[in-house]
């Protein structure tokens, strides 16, 4: 099996050529390829297919060629990444699969068609509108935070800290507790503190996540966005660009006075290879 390996802020995937969906991956070969012991190493696997060609992917191949077939860590299945999807744009374009019109390139994912601009190492992308519907907890070890629960297409529970409270004490090697009946196909936790205001952003924030399926990551896009709506609501800002820090890099999420949800930052392609068996 040939692959790439790429990521966005340190939130890292193999990514896997299917054009035409010959390939069917299992839950047990997403997991065997990113074990970072016996595999290659990842947050997720990528399937690239075409739209028309995948059960999951067709009913959107009049709006996009192309359908993100995304896996987390443990070979489950997921509705939306969006560090995966501006590396999925990287890789469509460096293949050169596809090359983005005027207005950007579509692409298909369960959470529905995304548009991604490419402008030199950044990838913008034009999100689902997120969702900010219900107030939640999570706890981890013996502390309990309230959150509120965002859908960006997949499900989020962005939580801020207690006063006093360091990102960096948090132990995020286990999965928080979550309330099970709202999120009754798991979630990803954000936890969030301010950071120092910094020009040409209307706000500041730095934030770690344990996603679903995967852990804790270095970087989540989906949990930028709705950190990102999360923190404008809170300020009572209808418009603006929020940046947010994460372990592996920056992330900014804007929604503009058009109604739309935008998430840019970096999208790396690392390495070629083949798996032996």
């Amino acid at each position: 099996m040939l692959f790439t390996k790429g990521h966005g802020t340190g939130n890292d995937f193999v990514i896997i050529a299917d054009p035409d969906g010959a390939r069917t991956l299992t839950p047990a070969e997403v997991a065997a390829l990113c074990d970072r012991r016996f595999g290659i190493g990842a947050d997720g696997v990528l399937r690239v297919v075409r739209t028309a060609k995948d059960p999951d992917g067709v009913a959107f191949a009049a709006d996009a060629e192309w359908f993100m077939d995304y896996r987390n860590a443990d070979g489950s299945i997921a509705e939306m990444c969006g560090n995966g999807v501006r590396v999925f744009t990287r890789y469509l374009i460096s293949s050169g699969l596809a090359t983005p019109g005027p207005a950007g390139l579509p692409i298909a994912t369960r959470a529905g068609v995304v548009v991604a601009v490419v402008e030199g190492d950044l990838i913008r992308v034009n999100m689902t509108t997120p969702r900010v519907y219900a107030a939640s907890t999570a706890t981890t070890g013996p502390l309990t935070f309230t959150g509120m629960a965002v859908d960006c297409g997949n499900p989020h529970l962005v939580c801020a800290l207690h006063d006093g409270v360091e990102l960096s004490s948090l132990d995020l090697g286990v999965s928080p507790g979550f309330d099970t009946t709202l999120f009754s196909s798991g979630v990803n936790v954000e936890f969030t503190v301010p950071a120092p205001p910094i020009e040409g952003f209307d706000l500041h924030v730095a934030m770690r996540v344990h996603e679903r399926g995967s852990g804790e990551t270095l970087s989540c896009g989906s949990g930028a966005l709705a950190v990102g709506a999360v923190a404008l609501r809170d300020a009572g800002l209808t418009t603006g660009t929020v940046a947010v820090e994460l372990p592996g890099g920056r992330l900014v999420v804007t929604h503009d006075a058009e109604d739309r949800w935008w998430l840019a930052g970096p999208a790396v392609l690392v390495a070629n290879g083949e798996t032996l068996d």
